[in-house]
């Protein structure tokens, strides 16, 4: 039974071998609150996308245990769970495939037998929280690749989730649409938990950062706190842009 005040995220003792044999978790443990934007940094290979597919479900059968608002990840919930777990790839094209933005938005909502009225109302809200609304009846692929992003957004949002998880959400963005984008995430009132090589960006919009390593979690705090961990940085492949000072950055 879920409870209001329950946190939006609980991972205890996650594990998962794939089927070849490659360990990818080694029992990870946190847990996110409710509202909480929270980025999860880390080198390739450390695990960070096994993790994710642990959100919702798609990956199951580890030990340990996922839990979503109260809500265990398990088969009997997975309907309930996948509505509450948004997940925004990192190519947009994965997530838009229908002739029009406005169709690509209610495609979720539909699903779930939302109609009329009450739909619409679900797409237009979803396309003003990104700013996208004066473009419902445009062909996704007539956008810029920045739009596209936010309409990615959009069709998660439109399923009103407990949690958005982003994968690489600043990636292949010129830096307007970069920050429009930052401006978006702010603003939305929900959990966020955004998987990122950016490391600005983390110490833009998420005031806790995660470092999953070998996969394990090798740290978890105040991001300003992580990236001016010179050691910590250094020994799971971490590097800040040439001249960024997140001490400055931070004030």
């Amino acid at each position: 039974m879920t409870t209001t005040n329950a946190p939006s995220l609980e991972v205890a003792g996650l594990a998962y071998a794939y089927p070849d044999g490659h360990q990818a978790l080694f029992g990870v443990d946190f847990t996110v609150g409710k509202g909480e934007r929270v980025a999860l940094l880390g080198p390739n290979g450390a695990g960070k996308t096994t993790l994710v597919l642990h959100l919702n479900g798609i990956l199951t059968a580890g030990a340990g245990s996922v839990t979503v608002a109260g809500l265990p990840v398990a088969k009997a919930n997975l309907a309930e769970i996948r509505r509450r777990v948004g997940i925004v790839f990192q190519d947009p094209d994965d997530q838009l495939f229908m002739p029009t933005v406005r169709e690509d938005v209610a495609f979720g909502p539909a699903a779930a037998g939302l109609r009329g009225p009450e739909l619409e109302d679900r797409v237009r809200h979803a396309l003003s929280l990104v700013g996208m609304e004066s473009f419902a009846d445009r062909p996704p692929h007539h956008l810029s690749f920045g739009q596209r992003r936010r309409v990615a957004v959009a069709t998660v949002l439109a399923m009103e989730p407990e949690i958005l998880v982003l994968d690489e959400p600043s990636s292949n963005l010129d830096p307007a649409s970069r920050r429009e984008l930052a401006d978006i995430l702010r603003s939305l009132d929900v959990t966020v938990l955004m998987v990122t090589h950016d490391l600005p960006y983390a110490l833009e919009l998420c005031p806790r950062s995660l470092v999953l390593s070998e996969g394990a979690i090798a740290a978890d705090g105040p991001t300003a706190d992580v990236l001016c961990d010179e050691d910590l940085m250094r020994a799971h492949r971490l590097e800040l842009p040439f001249g960024f000072d997140p001490r400055v950055a931070a004030a």
